[in-house]
């Protein structure tokens, strides 16, 4: 130990013992007291508790209160309340209407089920949401926030029609907001008006801004071709008709013109919006989820202009009844897709009237299909006739046409017009036997688009096929074909191989040799791959139509003599040996000879 160390310890011990000596006290013996324990009221602690809650509760409540002032103004009040369910319904429809908000909750189709035979729900409160803001000078207002409170009231009108009319309103002593929905009996449309009473200087806007999504529910067991008929349709002001496309992509768009109305359609079913005067600022999208459940998601913002504090609309919920949507507005009935310009008038107005008037008489829509068969093909006779006859001018003529393709083979150009030349001398049109059948070439793709979009097919059975609105799955294949499917349609194979035979019928009247000869029986195979999941009505359509267009044949066969067909060229041989050529024959004549002459230079 140093120096140093050494005087810091000796410091240190003097320190301690100054301390001892001058400072320290006598020692105290511990006194003994008995231990009381303190025990809370628990009455006087549960009151405290609750006193301290009550104001803190106070507290919150009127912060609460003052952001509800700050962000409802006068409508504050509204925003407290229970929510209810009121329900209209007619023979059709059940619509539930909750008084929160005043929004639709749920749509019952009555007359349908779904696909597993459960009630059908259009809408429900999980798949839709509707949103009503209305700009005020405390800043938009959700109505979707308020509650109201409702009475129903019923009239019959001197029609007998009885009409239900839901009134919700909402009132404070500065005014009050009433909502009314109106159905009639018998109908799919749910009227609907909404009203600001007083409240002057509170809402600033003229319109309301609506926004709809609905997630369509899958309603149909065929969910490939529920999306491919799924669309969001729309109607313009100027009478124009269009729709979001059945794109898998996602889709949205902006429409610069105003909408007369908006129809979220599927493929039996529509829930749509329809305006007392037009909607603007539209804008519209689409998408298809991987949910299996859901067909598509659509939504739809608008503005619904308000004159003088009130705006009205309408609601459908129904089917896509070509008929029955007819009624409802102009353009509505482009929810049901008739086909192409040069095929929907076929469906619009002869095969939905035919249907609907032997509805009447028929439930069973086998035998219905089988009807309107033989009335069109009644009615297509003379055309069937027509073409028969060309074709047989043609076959008794052929030995002509052979010689001259041995003298003017070689020559094409020349072989042409001198086959002019042998046609008009016979009193015979190479056209004849075509353009009867082009004719009837109109219905028979007016069915392609009829039958998928029939919503009378759906669920209606027939021999071995449980919906004639799908598929007829009479063999379920433990493996997938490309582009053919799970399955086999019983319908859709005899449609194709009657189909073949008639071709075969059809090539021993005609002259066709080589591909056209042989594309008369790569045709149907290719259908049988198109039609094997379209709806079994349409094959059942098209099995019916072939054979009874092959007994046709066969009968005018019967009472057609070859022979005959032969004596009549020949007469008309002998009238045209001196007949001049008309201005039509003279002019493609020095057409084919002007090319004839330009290929040799």
């Amino acid at each position: 130990m140093d120096k140093n160390q050494a005087t810091g310890l000796i410091l240190f011990a003097a320190v301690i013992l100054v301390y001892s000596i001058f400072f320290a006290s006598e020692p105290e013996l511990p006194i003994v007291e008995t231990a009381t324990t303190t025990q809370t009221d628990p009455v006087t602690s549960s009151t405290a508790i609750e006193e301290i809650a009550t104001e803190t509760a106070s507290i919150n409540d009127s912060l609460f209160n003052e952001a509800k002032l700050a962000q409802y103004g006068v409508l504050a009040a509204m925003t407290y309340g229970e929510e209810e369910e009121i329900v209209l319904e007619n023979d059709l429809i059940q619509v539930k209407i909750s008084s929160k908000g005043a929004s639709v909750k749920e749509v019952i189709l009555k007359e349908y089920k779904s696909w597993d035979m459960a009630p059908l729900d259009l809408l429900s409160e999980q798949s839709s949401k509707m949103n009503f803001i209305i700009d005020s000078k405390t800043g938009p207002i959700n109505l979707n926030d308020l509650y109201f409170t409702g009475t129903i009231e019923s009239a019959v009108n001197e029609e007998g029609i009885k009409t239900q009319t839901l009134q919700l309103s909402a009132a404070t002593e500065s005014g009050q907001l009433i909502h009314r929905f109106s159905l009639e009996d018998g109908s799919y449309e749910v009227k609907k008006s909404f009203e600001i009473d007083r409240y002057a200087g509170v809402f600033t806007g003229n319109s309301i801004a609506y926004t709809w999504e609905d997630q369509i529910k899958t309603q149909e067991s065929n969910l490939a071709e529920s999306r491919r008929q799924s669309r969001l349709n729309y109607y313009t002001a100027s009478g124009s008709f269009d729709n979001l496309g059945a794109s898998d992509d996602s889709e949205e768009e902006t429409l610069e013109e105003s909408v007369k109305w908006l129809s979220f359609s599927q493929r039996f079913f529509s829930a749509a919006i329809i305006a007392d005067s037009t909607f603007q600022n539209v804008k519209i999208s689409q998408s298809t989820p991987e949910d299996s459940a859901i067909v598509r998601t659509m939504s739809a913002s608008l503005n619904i202009p308000l004159v003088d504090g009130k705006a009205g609309y309408t609601y459908y919920f129904g089917p896509d009844k070509y008929k029955v949507l007819k009624q409802v507005t102009p353009g509505f009935e482009d929810n049901v897709d008739m086909g192409y310009f040069f095929v929907s008038w076929v469906n619009k107005y002869i095969i939905v009237n035919l249907f609907a008037f032997l509805e009447n008489f028929f439930s069973n829509y086998g035998v219905i299909i089988i009807i309107i068969v033989f009335l069109i093909k009644l009615a297509l006779f003379p055309l069937t006739y027509k073409s028969y006859i060309g074709m047989a001018k043609m076959r008794v003529i052929k030995p002509e046409i052979d010689e001259l393709k041995e003298k003017y083979g070689d020559d094409a150009s020349k072989m042409q017009q001198e086959q002019m030349k042998l046609f008009s001398q016979l009193g015979v049109s190479p056209i004849s036997g075509c353009l009867p059948l082009l004719l009837q070439m109109p219905f028979l793709f007016a069915m392609f688009f009829f039958f998928p979009n029939a919503i009378e097919l759906r669920q209606e059975s027939f021999l071995w096929a449980a919906d004639l609105s799908t598929y007829d799955t009479f063999i379920k294949l433990p493996f997938t074909i490309p582009f053919y499917g799970a399955h086999v349609s019983l319908f859709t194979l005899l449609m194709t191989v009657s189909q073949i035979v008639y071709t075969h019928f059809n090539n021993q009247l005609t002259t066709a040799t080589g591909p056209m000869k042989n594309l008369g029986y790569i045709m149907p195979v290719m259908f049988m791959f198109i039609l094997n999941s379209y709806p079994a009505g349409l094959s059942f359509y098209y099995f019916v139509s072939n054979m009874v267009t092959f007994g046709q044949q066969a009968l005018i066969k019967l009472f057609v003599d070859d022979s005959k067909i032969r004596a009549k060229v020949e007469e008309s041989k002998v009238k045209n040996v001196n007949k001049k050529k008309s201005k039509f024959q003279q002019k493609l004549e020095d057409a084919m000879k002007a090319a004839d002459a330009n290929k040799k230079k």
